[in-house]
């Protein structure tokens, strides 16, 4: 298990990188952020095929949460004035609206700005796609 947090994403959508860089920029949270092609996914507890469907956080205790969920622990583990919003992200009905959001834009991210047609194949079949095996 990890030292500290570690949030884990699909490095090689445009679309989420860029997101992901936005959120950490603005966050500055307290983990560490990988590429899960780049992760020992093993060592997280985590599976390829979850890394590939949704971002991750995963927190010391070696509990993981997925989607909405993870970018709500992020907040509230960046603290300060992320902690009121990452708080509200966790509490019903709010979640579920999120987790919906989470995967409407998920489902879709490769139609999104930055995305590309990439980003909806399988990380096997995108061109120069990496393998974590």
């Amino acid at each position: 298990m990890p030292h500290r947090s570690v949030l884990v994403y699909d490095g090689d959508c445009a679309f989420c990188t860029t997101s992901v860089n936005h959120l950490v920029r603005w966050l500055r949270p307290n983990c560490t952020v990988t590429p899960w092609q780049f992760a020992n996914l093993e060592a997280l507890g985590v599976t390829r095929q979850r890394a590939e469907h949704e971002v991750l956080y995963v927190v010391p205790s070696g509990t993981v949460y997925g989607g909405a969920q993870a970018v709500a622990k992020l907040m509230l583990g960046a603290g300060g004035v992320w902690a009121w919003p990452g708080g509200l992200l966790t509490l019903p009905p709010v979640s579920w609206i999120a987790h919906g959001v989470y995967r409407l834009v998920a489902t879709h991210r490769d139609r999104l700005p930055g995305g590309s047609p990439a980003c909806a194949l399988p990380a096997d079949r995108r061109p120069g796609g990496r393998s974590a095996e």
